[in-house]
């Protein structure tokens, strides 16, 4: 069986080394939805709702893998009712937090491109799901 580059890290930062990971691929996979639908959608002016939208598709297209692979390679986990219940929690918060920091960032960041302004708000927006899905996944097990 083939070792993990995460399964030498020590017990008590190996979920979060794996949540980083999948979190990260995560990030990509919404980014990159993200800017397929404005280039479908049209691209607005800064701070449109088109943004939503389009910010929206990649958040809904990537929740599906995360949320797999957050149960068995992040924690060790099979898909269960009760950890999809609080996945979906968590993903409500992390998208409150994304939806509410976008415009911010677009402010802040406007002489920055689209994809950076996406990977600073998901990113924010992940550190901050991490916690909360800690909550709602058992125990990680050691391996």
């Amino acid at each position: 069986m083939i070792k993990l580059p995460t399964s030498y890290l020590p017990p008590k930062i190996r979920s979060a080394a794996r949540f980083a990971v999948v979190g990260t691929t995560g990030m990509f996979v919404q980014t990159w939805c993200f800017m397929a639908a404005l280039l479908v959608l049209g691209h607005p002016e800064k701070g449109a709702v088109l943004y939503y939208i389009a910010f929206g598709i990649g958040y809904i297209l990537e929740m599906i893998p995360n949320y797999l692979f957050t149960n068995w390679y992040t924690f060790g986990t099979k898909p269960t009712i009760k950890n999809a219940e609080g996945f979906l929690v968590a993903r409500a918060v992390n998208l409150v937090i994304q939806l509410g920091l976008l415009p911010l960032m677009i402010d802040l960041l406007h002489t920055w491109r689209d994809d950076y302004i996406s990977y600073v708000v998901i990113f924010i927006g992940g550190c901050i799901n991490y916690l909360v899905c800690l909550f709602f996944f058992k125990k990680p097990k050691l391996s």
